[in-house]
């Protein structure tokens, strides 16, 4: 995909950059990123994306704007109280470059439509709160072949994982939280709560990641990256991919 003077001119602080370029920038620009939540981490996850140049977004939340929200999802504002989520961050990613083509659901993701969503983006960002979107976004993106990008922010406690099917040794979201030992336990910020800049870090670091991906550029994340907020100090574990993992596991279970 060439690039005008006027794109050359907005991404040239990242074509300057060796392991983006030229090259990887027009890579960014000829890709599609599906993020399912536009809320705390869907926020800058949308902004970045849409600023940085991927060219196509797709982002899925059924839920509204909410007064309690925009204590850290910066994406919306007062006036976009009572308004969905995703068809808010839409406007707002548009706002930054309107060049980006982005698409809002408005509707739930299950099933067949989120099947359907998945296939067809090069790559997920899942911006959930909840395990059950969790699995269901992971299960999708196994069957697709697609990489995930998954980010969790609580109270002062953040984590990053990236799950990659094309790479034999990745595990999956199933590996690292077996379903049967998590049931449908809620990690929502409503009940728990959150400090406002912990999910604007955790959303950089998922934007990053997919930009990473999605251009090139450097090494893909792996094994899970959690923070302490209250400490300031990040720990890196490594997760290995389970035989037995009921999603992407060889061993038979019974």
């Amino acid at each position: 995909m060439a690039m005008n003077d006027e794109a050359l001119l907005r991404y040239s602080r990242q074509i300057m950059l060796e392991a983006i370029d030229i090259d990887g920038q027009e890579r960014l620009l000829a890709s599609h990123a599906l993020v399912v939540g536009a809320g705390g981490l869907g926020s800058p996850v949308a902004l970045y994306l849409a600023a940085g140049g991927v060219g196509r977004l797709t982002l899925a939340d059924a839920d509204a704007v909410e007064l309690s929200n925009l204590q850290r999802q910066i994406a919306h504002g007062m006036a976009d109280l009572g308004h969905n989520k995703a068809a808010s961050a839409r406007d707002a990613a548009l706002a930054l470059n309107p060049e980006c083509h982005v698409e809002a659901l408005t509707e739930h993701l299950d099933g067949a439509a989120m099947d359907a969503a998945v296939a067809a983006s090069d790559l997920v960002l899942d911006c959930t709160d909840r395990f059950s979107s969790r699995y269901a976004i992971n299960a999708a993106c196994r069957r697709a072949g697609v990489p995930l990008v998954s980010g969790a922010a609580i109270r002062f406690s953040g984590q990053l994982a990236v799950f990659d099917p094309r790479d034999p040794e990745s595990p999956c979201y199933a590996c690292l939280y077996p379903p049967d030992e998590r049931g449908d336990e809620a990690l929502s910020c409503a009940e728990s709560g959150v400090v406002a800049p912990l999910v604007g870090l955790i959303g950089c670091f998922q934007a990053l990641e997919a930009m990473k991906l999605l251009s090139g550029a450097g090494t893909p994340h792996r094994g899970l990256s959690a923070f302490d907020g209250l400490r300031g100090q990040w720990r890196h574990f490594q997760v290995p991919r389970d035989p037995a993992c009921p999603v992407c596991g060889s061993v038979e279970r019974n």
